[in-house]
């Protein structure tokens, strides 16, 4: 279960990557590429890390479809199935972030964190 809603912030990390890359920017295609293995890292910062990796793609991705279908318009371009498609691309990438918010995801990575919520240990000194 918890490996099928990682599988689209994986993706849609890649996508985002090849995005950037096709744009030139290669420092962030490196840092994307190499934050996809803090997936299988068990802490509680990860999900909020991805939902704001992904948040952000979903504004670029709409960034994007609105520059483009602009350019488009103005060059007199069909431009309905790219607007659509990348209209998809930014919805496929807010569910995967949204996936975190599942109750197995969000237990799964608190599992990970040394109890998790709770207050620490004292140990009774008065012997």
């Amino acid at each position: 279960m918890i490996a099928i809603a990682l599988v689209p912030a994986a993706l849609a990390t890649v996508v985002l990557a090849a995005h950037f890359l096709r744009a030139g920017w290669l420092p962030l295609v490196v840092v994307l590429v190499a934050v996809i293995p803090l997936l299988g890292l068990r802490r509680g910062w990860v999900p909020r890390l991805f939902q704001v990796i992904l948040g952000l793609g979903t504004l670029e991705w709409l960034r994007t479809l609105l520059s483009l279908r602009d350019l488009r318009q103005a060059l007199g371009q069909p431009h309905a199935r790219m607007v659509a498609i990348l209209g998809i691309v930014a919805l496929i990438t807010a569910v995967a972030a949204a996936l975190f918010e599942l109750p197995k995801v969000r237990s799964w990575y608190r599992g990970g964190d040394q109890r998790a919520g709770t207050a620490p240990e004292r140990y009774d000194t008065s012997d």
